[in-house]
Parts: C-alpha cells; structure tokens; sequence
C-alpha cells in the first residue's frame, strides 16, 4: 500500500466536532460531509485539499464524539492517509472500517511541514519526505488491515469473503 500526496498539517487533540462539525450530521451524503470537512479549524481546507493528499496531525486525533462521519469526511475529500502523534480509540477502528488508512509515527510527524511532498509505504513501514529527502520507520500494515483499507473498508471486506 503506498501513498504519495502533499502534506496538510494539524496540532493536537483535534476533535471530532472540528473534522466534521455537527451541524452537519444530519445527511449521510459523502460529498456533502467532505464539502464541510475541518471548516471549523480550518476555513481553506476544502478548496486547497487534492486527491491523495496526506493529513499530518499531532496527539489524540479525532478525539471527542464516535461518530463515523468524520473519517468518512476526511477520506472522502481526498485525503489519502493520515499520520499523527496518536489517535482515538474509536476514531482509530472507525477509520479503518470505512478503508481509511491511517498510521501513528511522532518521528514523521515532527518531520513533515504544511506543504511537504509525503510518500509512504505501509507494507515495509516506512514513510518518506520528498521535500527533506528524510524517511521515518513506522509500523508495517498487518495484511488483514491492508485487504480492509484496499477493499474500502469492513463491509466490503465482508461482502468480498476477505474478511470474517
């Protein structure tokens, strides 16, 4: 699984209510979550975020609520992986069952910048800045979790008998 995208970078404890404000929960439309994707920490987010770009954020992301809707915003806005400090516990399972890859590793996270070319590969674990020419050791997939995140998610890891 590799990834390759521009960074947009994020501090700590952003909650699940600033990834997807809750004035929004009322429609399950995908479009419509990602059209208002981080606007509340972040009002250029949906206009400057490109397919494959890669979220970089620090400490105890998507913190707060259990709500599928945020993963579901940030993966349907295009981006591609998301690299922080640490995550929630429910926003961690939540992501991957709706396929969204994300990853833990402080090392990459102190070094990438707003705008920095990220590749990763996360069947070797490994996560390089094209812009500092830097590479980061993290945890490799397990191949369970990469069939999930390449089915595009649990249910459909399901209905394809990859996953039971």
């Amino acid at each position: 699984m590799k990834f390759q995208g521009r960074a947009i970078k994020y501090g700590d404890n952003v909650d699940t209510d600033v990834i997807i404000p809750a004035r929004y929960l009322n429609t399950i439309d995908k479009k419509e979550l990602a059209s208002h994707c981080m606007e509340d920490i972040d009002k250029t987010f949906v206009q400057r975020v490109q397919a494959g770009d890669i979220m970089v954020a620090g400490q105890n992301f998507g913190c707060g609520s259990s709500r599928e809707h945020a993963p579901i915003a940030i993966k349907e806005s295009g981006i591609s992986l998301v690299i922080a400090r640490s995550f929630a516990r429910i926003f961690y399972r939540n992501s991957i069952n709706i396929g969204l890859a994300i990853v833990e590793c402080t090392e990459a996270v102190d070094g990438i910048a707003e705008g920095d070319r990220v590749e990763a590969d996360l069947e070797k674990g490994i996560i390089y800045n094209l812009t500092t020419g830097k590479s980061f050791q993290t945890q490799p997939f397990p191949a369970f979790i990469q069939k999930i995140i390449t089915n595009g998610g649990l249910v459909e890891s399901i209905k394809k008998g990859d996953v039971k």
